[in-house]
Order: C-alpha cells, then structure tokens, then sequence
C-alpha cells in the first residue's frame, strides 16, 4: 500500500512558476513509476509527466515539454514537478500517482495508487 500527498499547488501569474511534490508512504517507493496528472473543471484528466523507477526516462505531454520537469527522490520518497512559464491553461487540480509496473505511463490504468491532489491557479 502506498499513500501519496501532494503539495505546493497555489495561486500564480502566467509565466510564473510553482514546484509541486509528492510524498510517498512505503519502503518501496523507489521501485513504483511515478506520475503527474491534471484535471481542470469540467475536464478528463489527462495526462502531464512521469518517471520511470529507475530515473531512467522521463514521460511528457506534448504542451508540457521544456517547460515542465519531473524529478525524483527516493531517500525523501518525493517526486517534484517543476512548473515554468505557467499559463491559465495549465489551472487545475495536480494529482500524483504511483504505478507498480515501474516503467513511466501516459495511461492513467497504469498507475495503483493515486493523491488528492493539488490546485493551481494561474491568473492572465
């Protein structure tokens, strides 16, 4: 079993940026994947990046490349995103999900265990 928190979501201004992380319960957080999904009002969640249990590879959403950045910790149990250059687009709640598969998915099936999540608003 594995318990994920979130934090660091908030209010900021388009081009600004935010680092969300993610804790982990378990001692075997370093062999899950790792992802970050969003999901604005009135929308499906989708998909935004993850990372492989090795640190291997990194996985992006096409709107997401270059300006955000998936990392991880596994002496903290976190895995961090990065968020620059943040536009209105972006706002929406952040969930953080582990996968017991390892390898980094843009499938949501993929993934075990899920946060609740975090806000983030970004103003025009």
């Amino acid at each position: 079993q594995v318990q994920l928190v979130e934090s660091g979501g908030g209010l900021v201004q388009a081009g600004g940026s935010l680092r969300l992380s993610c804790a982990a319960s378990g001692r075997t957080f370093s062999l899950y994947a790792m992802g970050w999904f969003r999901q604005a009002p009135g929308k499906e969640r989708e998909f935004v990046a993850a990372i492989s249990w090795s640190n291997a590879n990194g996985l992006y959403a096409d709107s997401m490349k270059g300006r955000f950045t998936i990392s991880r910790d596994d002496a903290k149990n976190t895995v961090y995103l990065q968020m620059n250059s943040l536009k209105p687009e972006d706002t929406a709640v952040y969930y953080c999900a582990a996968g017991g598969g390892r390898i980094a998915s843009v499938y949501r099936a993929n993934y075990d265990y899920w946060g609740q999540g975090t806000r983030v608003t970004v103003s025009s």
